[in-house]
């Protein structure tokens, strides 16, 4: 039997955030239909701390609480201590995104009345307000968050569209980024990104990388390689190949300094990873490289980007690694593909009034 769930006027929400960087940007569709639907409402996010920066530039979130958590542990004691932490805020509302059981386990601890998610492991019991995943009508992860913040029957009609994810950005916060770092603005700035955690089977070619930056180099562009630590070796392969005319920024910034320093890009590159997501919520034009991943799922959403996909009958297969062993879903799409498809981009942005250059 369903549980009758109380919906008084809602003025205090909590939301489970996301384990990844990507889906944490999605996630931000939801935030602001809540912020649409609740405007006087106070909507805080429970989260990673590698999160924080990304939060705190979504003006629709009032707090991020960190949640220390070791990835992959229950850690039923620091849960219950902060669930029965967040007792007294008295949270109406509670929203959890991740599918994990443990993850409903705060909003719980917390006494909060409504708690909404998707059935995953079974929550029964954790969740009282649970939805099945309908694939056919919600096919975008943002479209399955944004659903979570009306009733089950207005699935269809709210998700036929997702408010657009958009960062804020201080311009006193990049000054300082780029004097954090050592590196200059240029006047027509290419970033690549050519990193993803997930594996090889989201990582277009370090060669093709290479061949795109030097032809941009070639056209007066400035070149910046940016990722994570575990990006550094295929970055520095590619700055070898550029004779070191690329600014390696890989492993070298923070979170929010990644935010701050491709909120200045002209043009991104990028394989289907957290970064291309905080490029497109930074509104930058975006070319978003897809192999193994589902570009109907997770799509940049934003008006300035533009995906690339072979869309071979083998992907999308989810897999970290190429089944086949020959990974053509990547090595298929050319740097000439990519430069056309990033020179419809900036035609588009040189259209709308913005100087930016075209670049061939």
């Amino acid at each position: 039997m369903r549980t009758t769930i109380p919906k008084p006027p809602v003025d205090r929400i909590l939301v489970v955030g996301p384990s990844w960087v990507g889906d944490m940007v999605m996630a931000q569709c939801l935030f602001k239909t809540l912020r649409r639907q609740h405007p006087a409402a106070r909507i805080d996010v429970l989260a990673p701390a590698w999160s924080l920066p990304l939060l705190s530039r979504m003006s629709e979130v009032t707090t991020a609480i960190e949640a220390p958590f070791k990835h992959r542990r229950l850690n039923l004691r620091h849960r219950f201590r902060i669930g029965r932490s967040l007792v007294d805020t008295g949270y109406q509302w509670s929203i959890v995104l991740p599918n994990s059981w443990k993850a409903a386990l705060v909003p719980m601890f917390a006494n909060i009345p409504r708690r909404t998610g998707y059935l995953g492991e079974q929550r029964w019991g954790l969740l009282n307000d649970i939805r099945r995943l309908n694939l056919d009508r919600t096919p975008m992860t943002a479209q399955r968050f944004v659903a979570l913040a009306y009733a089950e029957d207005q699935t269809t009609s709210s998700t036929s569209s997702v408010p657009l994810p958009r960062l804020f950005v201080d311009r006193t916060h990049v000054k300082q980024s780029l004097v954090e770092l050592d590196v200059r603005a240029p006047n027509r700035l290419l970033v690549l990104c050519p990193g993803s955690e997930f594996g090889d089977a989201k990582r277009w070619p370090e060669e093709y990388y290479s061949e795109i930056a030097q032809r941009m180099l070639r056209q007066g562009w400035s070149v910046w390689l940016m990722g994570s630590e575990y990006d550094t070796e295929a970055a520095t392969r590619i700055q070898e190949q550029c004779q070191s005319r690329c600014v390696n920024l890989t492993g070298r910034t923070t979170l929010g300094q990644a935010i701050d320093l491709l909120s200045l890009a002209n043009l991104v590159v990028s394989n289907d990873s957290g970064l291309m997501h905080i490029a497109a919520a930074l509104d930058r034009p975006t070319v978003a490289i897809y192999g193994s991943t589902d570009p109907k799922m997770t799509p940049p959403i934003s008006a300035t980007s533009t995906v690339v996909s072979q869309g071979l009958p083998c992907s999308p297969c989810f897999k970290r690694r190429c089944p086949l062993g020959h990974l053509r879903c990547l090595r298929e799409i050319t740097p000439d593909h990519v430069l056309n498809s990033a020179a419809g981009l900036l035609d588009r942005e040189a259209d709308s009034g913005r100087p930016v250059a075209v670049s061939e």
